[in-house]
């Protein structure tokens, strides 16, 4: 599933590509779309939210519109000049299609594509944490969201987007690594709570602007990541085989000798 940073990334290449420009041809590839015509209005601009993406648009007589869009596990948007081959994925998984004088946007296998009004944005979005790569970052709501659900497991608290958006799979196992907590530590068990949330910004942030994420600071293939993706290789630190085994609905790798698991602290009163 893409991470924050990938979503943050894919607006920024919408925003370069569409923002300011006049819609010249749509072409919806959903039922719930299909005869929508976005032929003459302008882009506005791209942004994320989490992992949503928004594309927020001005129709002729200026009212607001959002075009929503998630990527899930598998979906993307490719923008290309007029004329250059689509080859970003096979045409049966286009779900849109928006052109422009300068350039083509094509989203595949895209999911929830919704056209709303943007003062509705908050129904979509609404419910999310606060946005690890926004302007919203709010590190201490964070925590709060987190600490409010003591007993969960900080692997799937920290994949919860309703807690902190941005933050997916290899994040998650990432972070935990570096700071040495087990992925079924109960959150009322983890013993810096703010330490953890600064580390997943701070990653999330120095990969922005690029594709290849890493937490170790190489980009070179296969020294990227510390656990993720790295079952049964050697821990970085310790030597010892990563596992992976299923944790709630994702998978997750850890090294068991390098984040044992802790005892939950006994509840104040």
């Amino acid at each position: 599933m893409p991470e924050g940073d990938t979503v943050w990334n894919t607006a920024r290449v919408l925003h370069r590509a569409l923002a300011g420009a006049l819609i010249t041809g749509s072409d919806f590839r959903v039922p719930q779309l299909a005869t929508t015509d976005l032929t003459g209005w302008t882009v506005r601009e791209s942004a994320s939210r989490g992992k949503h993406l928004l594309l927020r648009l001005d129709t002729p007589t200026e009212a607001h519109w959002t075009l929503h869009s998630h990527l899930r596990m598998d979906g993307a948007w490719r923008a290309y000049a007029p004329g250059e081959r689509w080859s970003g994925r096979p045409a049966h998984l286009i779900r849109v299609v928006l052109r422009s004088a300068g350039a083509v946007a094509v989203g595949y296998h895209l999911h929830d594509l919704t056209l709303v009004p943007s003062a509705e944005e908050d129904q979509l979005v609404g419910h999310l944490g606060p946005d690890l790569l926004g302007p919203d970052w709010d590190p201490a709501e964070a925590v709060r969201r987190l600490a409010d659900h003591p007993e969960q497991t900080i692997g799937e608290a920290l994949l919860d987007q309703r807690n902190l958006a941005g933050v997916g799979n290899l994040y998650k196992c990432e972070v935990l690594f570096l700071r040495g907590v087990s992925p079924w530590t109960p959150v009322a068990g983890v013993p810096d709570l703010p330490g953890l949330v600064a580390l997943a910004q701070r990653l999330l942030a120095a990969n922005r602007g690029r594709w290849t994420q890493s937490s170790t600071g190489s980009l070179h293939r296969g020294q990227t990541s510390y656990v993720y993706g790295r079952r049964a290789q050697p821990c970085r630190r310790c030597g010892t085989a990563i596992r992976k085994e299923e944790l709630g609905e994702r998978v997750t790798y850890w090294c068991p000798v390098c984040q044992p698991e802790r005892p939950v602290p006994p509840l104040a009163g």
